[in-house]
C-alpha cells in the first residue's frame, strides 16, 4: 500500500498534533470535525504551534505554507472514501467512537485501513459495529505527538496480519517512529503505566507529602521526565486521566486503579489543566507554564 493521504477525524489536542505531524512529513491530510467552527479553531491552533517554531528559527515561512496547505478541512465523513487510512482520535467515549467506525465502514472501501488512537477502549469492541473488523487497528500516538518518537500499535481480536503489518510500516517507515506492538488490554502499556504514576503523584499532594512543584521536580530532575507527573496530567486533561483510570478500575477491578479523591475534585472543579487555563499549575492560551 502507498500511503499518500491520510484521514484524521477530531480536532482536538491529538488529532492537531497528529495531523501537523503528518503533514510535515509530506503526507496530505483531510482533517474531520463536527462543525466548521471547531474545524477552524482546530486549523488555527495548528497554525499557532507552527508560529512557535517559526519564532525558534524551527521552520520558515515557506515551509509552513507548505505545512499548512497539505492539511484540508472536511465536515463529511464521505470525503475520506479516497484517504489510504484513516485516524480517529475523538474522546474516549465508546458509543462514539462505535458510531463513526460504523459510518466509516459504509463509506470508505474495504482496503482503507481504519485506525483508532483511543488510549483505553477495546479495538475488538469498536472493530465489532464493522463488516470488515480485520481492517480495524488501534495507532495510539502519546502526547505531544511530534516529539514522542512511539506509536502503540494494538491489535483487536480480528486485525488481520496485513493490517498488521501495513500499520507498521506506515509507522515506522512513512511517519518514522518506532512502532510497539501490544495486544489489546484495557490501558495498553503506556497509558496503564502511566495514569498509575500520576495518581500516585496525587495521592503524595493529597497526603502533604510535598507540594506539586516539588512533585514535579523530583521526577523530572530526578529521572529525566520532560514533564512531571503533574504537569502531564495537566497536559493530558485532567478529565481524560479520570475517564482512563475509571476505566480501568471497571475492567481490572483492582484498587490500584482507583482514582484519586483530589483528581476527582479537580474535574468537578473543572480544573482540567491546559485546555482550561488551570489544573495543578496555570497556562496562558497558547499551552505554556505561567
Amino acid at each position: 500500500m502507498f500511503f499518500k493521504k491520510i484521514g484524521v477525524i477530531g480536532g482536538g489536542t491529538m488529532g492537531q498534533g497528529i495531523a501537523e505531524m503528518l503533514a510535515v512529513k509530506g503526507l496530505d491530510v483531510l482533517l474531520v470535525e463536527q462543525t466548521s467552527e471547531k474545524l477552524n479553531h482546530a486549523y488555527e491552533m495548528i497554525e499557532t504551534s507552527l508560529d512557535k517554531q517559526l519564532e525558534k528559527w524551527a521552520i520558515t515561512q515557506a515551509e509552513k505554507k507548505l505545512i499548512l496547505s497539505r492539511i484540508h478541512k472536511v465536515t463529511h465523513l464521505a470525503e475520506l472514501s479516497a484517504c489510504d487510512m484513516v485516524i480517529e482520535t475523538i474522546s474516549e467515549d465508546l458509543e462514539a467512537k462505535k458510531a463513526i467506525f460504523a459510518e466509516l465502514d459504509r463509506v470508505c472501501p474495504s482496503s482503507i485501513i481504519l485506525a483508532s488512537n483511543t488510549s483505553t477502549l477495546s479495538l475488538t469492541e469498536l472493530a465489532s459495529t464493522t463488516k470488515y473488523p480485520e481492517r480495524v487497528i488501534g495507532m495510539h500516538f502519546i502526547y505531544p505527538v511530534s516529539k514522542v518518537d512511539l506509536v502503540e500499535i494494538i491489535r483487536g481480536l480480528k486485525t488481520s496480519e496485513a493490517t498488521f503489518s501495513e500499520t507498521k510500516r506506515f509507522v515506522e517507515e512513512v511517519v518514522q517512529k518506532k512502532g510497539v506492538m501490544v495486544y489489546e488490554s484495557p490501558g495498553f502499556v503506556t497509558t496503564r503505566i502511566i495514569c498509575i504514576l500520576i495518581n500516585e503523584a496525587l495521592h503524595v499532594l493529597q497526603e502533604g507529602v510535598a507540594t506539586a512543584e516539588d512533585i514535579d521536580n523530583a521526577m523530572r530532575i530526578g529521572y529525566n521526565f520532560q514533564y512531571g507527573p503533574l504537569e502531564m496530567a495537566d497536559r493530558f486533561g485532567l478529565d481524560s486521566v479520570l475517564a482512563a483510570m475509571e476505566r480501568m478500575f471497571r475492567e481490572f477491578g483492582d484498587i490500584k486503579y482507583r482514582p484519586s479523591v483530589l483528581l476527582k475534585k479537580m474535574v468537578r472543579a473543572n480544573q482540567l489543566g491546559i485546555k482550561t487555563g488551570v489544573g495543578f499549575f496555570k497556562y496562558d492560551k497558547d499551552g505554556d507554564r505561567l
